[in-house]
């Protein structure tokens, strides 16, 4: 065992045997990885897309790039050590990404990093309690953003395919968060970060060209309410509302904007359980601006229902419509031209088979206000105004 400096001096005093020396610094290790655990998954596609073409006008990570193939989409590795019930509780999260979902996501630890790296640093935060109250959760690092009904971890989603309204969010930020649960109905959190823009330890001035300033940060924030017991069939509903505001807009997904003005996006979402056993509905709305460039705008709403068939048999279906100026989603060139319309239809199937496995067949049907979809044309870009797609997803969770 090799010995750190400090307990090298304490031996060589005669403090500490060297021996002891060894078995206190093995124990040191041993109780700071007990502990930690280890988690992830591993995840991979089949998608059939009828017709022919490469464009696909608001598809986050099921784009034109897996379309008609078998698809590796990510491999997640997470380390972590939660916090315990202590008063001053200390632990850490290291959330990775491999693959080339890991070079969508857009968290590289710069600004001009590879974009076709393979890897991604999705998480990495020091997490403490402060005990004021009835505990306030501390993360400083690289963490996953406040906003948003869906989230990267596809698994964790009804749907394979990600919403418009999570195209349009932010992934990650690098700052620092707080989260407060003021009693079992009531949760906040608030943070600061360095800016809207994904990358890690990304600043404002290195987005925007130099027009921004140091000392300009991002704000987020996110209040949770959720019902009590007392509200019958609706007990478990969850209201969430946040935002996320403050220089930096490269976008969500990475691209730079080159000007110092604000960028923002506001949430909203209800999911409320139903009358009849196993049956649920949400509803999610996103709204952001300036973050595809300069005086840029769009907005997404999104209706989901779900229900449990079966033990093993999961249903799913998601309503979604947004708007966005020219330029989003697709370059429409026709005279008059001043935003893009999306509307699509998702219906999944979950049918658990295997232990640790999510197995799901996915059907969605996209439709935009021109020609978005299909082979390369004008004046919309396309030669078509719909895209179907059909998937097989599957996901190993370990």
């Amino acid at each position: 065992m090799k010995l750190n400096k400090w307990t090298k001096a304490l031996a060589a005093t005669g403090l500490v045997g060297a021996i002891s020396a060894v078995q206190a610094e093995e124990s040191s290790v041993k109780t700071a990885l007990s502990s930690t655990t280890i988690s992830g998954y591993v995840e991979t596609s089949a998608i059939w897309q009828p017709g022919d073409g490469n464009l696909t006008a608001g598809r986050s990570f099921d784009g034109a790039d897996k379309m008609d193939g078998f698809n590796f989409h990510v491999a997640n590795i997470v380390l972590q050590s939660p916090l315990d019930e202590g008063n001053w509780a200390a632990g850490y999260t290291v959330d990775l990404l491999f693959g080339p979902d890991a070079n969508l996501y857009g968290t590289t630890s710069s600004i001009a990093g590879s974009a076709n790296s393979d890897f991604a640093i999705k998480q990495a935060t020091v997490d403490l309690r402060v005990p004021v109250g009835n505990g306030i959760d501390v993360r400083m690092g690289t963490f996953d953003t406040v906003v948003g009904y869906e989230v990267f971890a596809s698994g964790s989603n009804p749907n394979f395919g990600r919403s418009y309204g999570y195209f349009i969010e932010p992934f990650a930020h690098t700052g620092v968060l707080g989260s407060y649960q003021f009693n079992d109905y009531i949760g906040l959190s608030l943070g600061i970060a360095d800016s809207y823009f994904n990358a890690v330890n990304a600043r404002p001035q290195a987005i925007n060209f130099a027009d921004g300033s140091e000392s300009e940060k991002t704000f987020l924030g996110l209040l949770t309410l959720n019902a009590p017991d007392s509200w019958g069939f609706l007990s478990g509903s969850s209201l969430a509302i946040g935002g996320v505001n403050g220089n930096g807009n490269g976008g969500p997904n990475g691209g730079a904007g080159g000007n110092d003005e604000d960028s923002s996006n506001w949430y909203a979402s209800l999911t409320v359980p139903m009358p009849v056993d196993g049956l649920a509905a949400g509803i999610a709305y996103d709204y952001s601006d300036n973050t595809f460039g300069f005086d840029s705008h769009a907005w997404a709403l999104a209706t989901y229902i779900s229900y449990q068939a079966t033990e093993k048999l999961a249903l799913h279906g998601r309503i979604d419509y947004t708007e966005a100026s020219n330029g989003i989603y697709y370059f429409d060139a026709s005279a008059g031209a001043d935003k893009n319309e999306l509307f699509s239809l998702t219906l999944t199937a979950d049918y658990a088979l295997w232990e640790n496995v999510i197995s799901r067949a996915e059907i969605r049907w996209d439709s935009a206000d021109e020609d978005a979809f299909g082979d390369a044309g004008a004046p919309a870009g396309g030669d078509t105004d719909d895209l179907v797609s059909v998937a097989l997803n599957l996901i190993y969770l370990f």
